[in-house]
């Protein structure tokens, strides 16, 4: 068996049963974007596969904010398989700097590889499915979906977006609706402009029938 191969039943057995926005077809689809974005660009595909497939393996959210546990395990099975250290090193780079974090941090390392893993992550963040994983996540955390009362809160800090119960609507503002503009790659923005149209015609309607308009 592949590296690879052995990465995706890896992840698959150990996702089996997470909360619906960060399992294993979550993974999947950042797979498959990541694949897709990474044919224009000229890359490392076996970083970009393996990045792709180990990205959300132990998500700080689900780990009591422990930024340091997906790295850990991420390296841990690499180097059970034998991975040059080289690769082992560059996905491990990226699984750390991979996520918005409230749009508050600086990345600390660069690489096209990079820079695709998180654009078919932010995909996967927007769109049809973002909203869904949005609501479900929401629902998971028990959360209002709105409250006009509680408006988005555009200046918060790392640490105040990691603890942010705001309704689930506040999120659009606070992330969803940032992130068209924060994809790095031609490919990732083009696919980003209609997600992020249907998330604006989302909004309206939304808003529409909570008046009672519609």
């Amino acid at each position: 068996m592949g590296i690879v191969e052995a990465t995706l039943s890896f992840v698959k057995q150990q996702l089996a049963g997470a909360e619906a926005g960060h399992d294993w077809f979550h993974i999947e689809r950042v797979y498959h974007n990541a694949m897709h974005i990474a044919g224009f660009e000229t890359c490392n595909r076996e970083v970009v596969q393996l990045a792709a497939l180990l990205h959300d393996i132990a998500d700080s959210k689900f780990h009591g904010g422990d930024e340091t546990i997906g790295p850990k395990t991420a390296r841990a099975f690499l180097e059970s398989q034998n991975t040059a250290e080289e690769t082992i090193d560059h996905v491990v780079k990226i699984i750390e700097n991979i996520s918005f974090k409230g749009g508050k941090s600086e990345r600390t390392f660069s690489s096209i590889e990079l820079d695709i893993v998180q654009d078919a992550d932010r995909l996967d963040a927007i769109g049809a499915i973002g909203i869904a994983r949005t609501f479900n996540y929401g629902g998971f955390k028990n959360r209002q979906l709105y409250d006009p009362a509680i408006t988005p809160n555009m200046h918060m800090t790392k640490d105040e977006y990691k603890a942010s119960n705001a309704p689930t609507i506040n999120h659009f503002y606070e992330k969803l609706l940032l992130l068209k503009d924060r994809m790095n790659t031609a490919t990732g923005k083009q696919l980003a402009e209609e997600r992020h149209r249907f998330m604006e015609v989302f909004l309206a309607q939304f808003y529409a029938e909570w008046e009672g308009v519609k």
